[in-house]
Formats: structure tokens, sequence, C-alpha cells
């Protein structure tokens, strides 16, 4: 996964396989940097600080792919944990931004995601987002953070230069 931003308790990664595919839309996951099972084991720092991170994220992902060509209309957010539980693992917090375009191939537009079984690992064939997505995202995260409602002490969200992947490389 291609970490490209964090804050001091989150980070921001694009999934390498991610899904959602790149064209439907794209993936993103925030993590905490302290694993927790449950959102309410955050204190209501840290519950505030995921919250205001998603609203500018899942903006500037709105924003950043359509500057890029790719009609995202809506972001979806779920909090997940599934494949854990059926692993007889502790499922870990961490926020899936799910991209819905216009356009959408995979995905039928105006209903809800549907994924195949993990075992298909229908992952592994979906476009994940491009160097050049990030950047325009990051440029996004970076104007969106900047306005009043976002002003937050001690909110600031770095930019990471992620290493380039395989699969980033053939693009």
């Amino acid at each position: 996964m291609a970490v490209f931003c964090e804050t001091k308790n989150f980070t921001v990664e694009a999934k390498d396989q991610p899904h959602v595919c790149r064209t439907d839309g794209g993936h993103i996951v925030i993590r905490p940097k302290k694993s927790v099972c449950h959102r309410w084991e955050f204190d209501t720092k840290k519950a505030s600080e995921v919250m205001l991170l998603s609203m500018i994220v899942g903006q500037a992902m709105l924003n950043g792919l359509n500057k890029r060509g790719i009609p995202v209309e809506r972001i979806n957010f779920q909090d997940n944990g599934n494949w854990a539980i059926g692993e007889g693992k502790r499922p870990k917090f961490h926020l899936h931004l799910y991209g819905r375009s216009r356009d959408s191939a995979h995905q039928k537009r105006g209903e809800a995601l549907a994924f195949p079984e993990r075992k298909t690992k229908f992952y592994e064939k979906l476009e994940s987002l491009q160097g050049g997505d990030i950047e325009e995202i990051m440029r996004q995260i970076k104007r969106i953070s900047r306005k009043k409602k976002y002003q937050r002490p001690g909110l600031q969200i770095t930019a990471i230069l992620p290493a380039p992947t395989a699969r980033a490389a053939q693009r």
C-alpha cells in the first residue's frame, strides 16, 4: 500500500489492490498508527481527528479525480474488519473511502457497492490509483485543509512521497 500522507495519529494510503478500480472511483484507506478494534476506543481528540481527516481526504479525492478526468460523484465511507473476523483474528479499525463514478464499469451506479468473495482475489485485477492521481489528491488536500472549518490545533497533514510500486512503474 502506498501511504501518501499522515497526521500525528493516522496514515492515508492508496490501495495497491483496490476494491474499487481507478476508473470506477478509486480506493483510499485511513488507518490509525496505533491499532484499535473499534472506533469507540479512540479518545475524543483522535475521533475528531479521523473525522476531520476523512472529510478532507474524501473531498480531495472527489475533486482530484474529477480534475484527472474520472467523473466521481460520491465518496462512500466504510469501517469494515470483516475479513479479520472470517480468519478468526481481531479486527483492526480502518476507514475505506470508495469513489463512485458516473461511468463505473464494475460497480452499478446508484446501487450499494458489491464485492465478490475474497477468495476470488478480485482486487488483484483492478487498476489502482496512479501517481498523478495521488499528486492531484494531495494538492486538493493542501488546499482544502486550509479552510477555516478544518483549522484545529494539532491537525497537520504531512505529505509522504511513496516509493513507486511495480504496478505504478508500469504507468
